[in-house]
């Protein structure tokens, strides 16, 4: 097999060119995105939600079928008279990507097959972020995965990667935070791609994780919305109409920019970390305190109280410019820390007479654990099974 450098260098995937598997066309995707989103439709159902008509539906579910991306699943008594409605389900080993999410203390790695289902995940804490330790690691997880699962290199579509940092113009350098000094101002997807065979896609960290969120997550009840990622700082993404919003320049969604940091401390869980070490937690990095959190645990109410006039800006600045339906709280902060910022939270507003606007509804991101190594293994599957526009 012939070696590649990034995806920029060709036109189709190898899990494409070099197989009799064909893109998908624009309506099929929209098919999938309606499938990944609520699994289990059945053709009356995929007829109600999108705008094709039913001889449409069942030509495009048959073509899908037998080019093996969907089963027919068990009959599904509908209530009505006559013959049940064939279910649809999408059949996760027709594909698998690769999930990759740096950080500033460590990186994640996942295996995640078509239907996005992870099928393995792991989460390695290097010496250090260099490059060299950092792909070591992707390295040895890809090789583990593929060989515990017996997975083909060639039915895996990519590797998408989620990394902290500015986009500089659409492309794959990112100006990183400084923990990732050496990962700033390369060309990240060609340095990964190298590394494993494979075409690569880099994204935001929080990009990638409103990607998964709109999904596998919130976007199965909600089109438009904002996604908080709060990790060792504060970033986040926007899902308008079902798809990612990039921005001219990849960098939408920069949500802790709203913002100065010399007005207004910022929900970052590095100042979390070092919050509790002031009040004698024992705690290494991020990691390790993510690991021994308790809500119980004193700095924790303090730190809620110092940075929620911030995060009430920010969702208060996206109520008002965007009329998102949801506000989704992500990225590594743990659960129950979300839920007691989300009841401190405020939404500014005039409150004019007896109607007011309406607000979008504060919620907690549906994955557990790092909210961006699940978006970066859907990057690839997006661009060739699920982006409709």
């Amino acid at each position: 097999m012939s070696r590649f450098l990034s995806h920029k260098t060709f036109a189709t995937p190898p899990f494409f060119r070099d197989s009799t598997r064909t893109p998908c066309s624009l309506s099929e995707r929209k098919i999938l995105s309606l499938l990944i989103r609520r699994p289990n439709l059945t053709l009356a159902e995929l007829t109600s939600l999108s705008e094709f008509s039913q001889q449409s539906i069942s030509r495009l579910i048959k073509g899908m079928i037998e080019k093996g991306i969907l089963i027919a699943s068990d009959r599904v008594a509908t209530g009505k008279r006559g013959q049940p409605s064939l279910s649809t389900s999408i059949v996760g080993n027709y594909a698998y990507t690769i999930g990759i999410s740096i950080m500033t203390d460590c990186v994640a790695i996942a295996l995640v097959n078509l239907a996005g289902e992870t099928i393995a995940e792991t989460t390695h804490i290097p010496p250090s972020m260099s490059r060299k330790e950092v792909l070591n690691l992707i390295k040895l997880s890809f090789d583990s995965f593929t060989s515990e699962h017996n997975i083909e290199h060639d039915t895996i579509l990519g590797a998408g990667v989620a990394i902290s940092g500015y986009n500089l113009g659409g492309r794959s350098k990112f100006n990183t935070p400084p923990g990732l000094g050496e990962w700033a101002l390369i060309d990240i997807d060609e340095i990964i791609a190298e590394e494993l065979n494979l075409p690569v896609w880099v994204e935001n960290d929080g990009n990638v994780a409103a990607l998964g969120e709109s999904l596998l997550g919130t976007g199965r009840d909600y089109e438009n919305f904002a996604y908080l990622f709060i990790a060792a700082g504060i970033g986040g993404g926007i899902v308008i109409n079902g798809e990612m919003l990039r921005g001219s320049n990849g960098n939408a969604g920069e949500i802790g920019l709203i913002v100065p940091s010399n007005m207004y401390p910022r929900p970052m869980l590095d100042l979390l970390h070092t919050m509790l070490q002031e009040k004698g937690a024992d705690i290494e990095g991020i990691s390790d305190m993510l690991a021994k959190f308790d809500p119980e645990q004193p700095g924790v109410t303090d730190w809620i109280e110092k940075t929620e006039p911030a995060l009430s800006l920010v969702v208060s600045a996206i109520a008002a410019i965007l009329d998102t339906d949801a506000i989704v709280l992500g990225g590594r902060i743990p659960r129950s820390l979300a839920r007691m910022l989300i009841e401190k939270l405020k939404i500014y507003d005039d409150g004019r007479r007896s109607e007011p606007r309406a607000m979008p509804r504060l919620t907690i991101s549906d994955h557990t654990g790092d909210g961006g190594v699940l978006g970066a293994a859907m990057l690839p599957l997006h661009k060739y099974f699920y982006s409709t526009v």
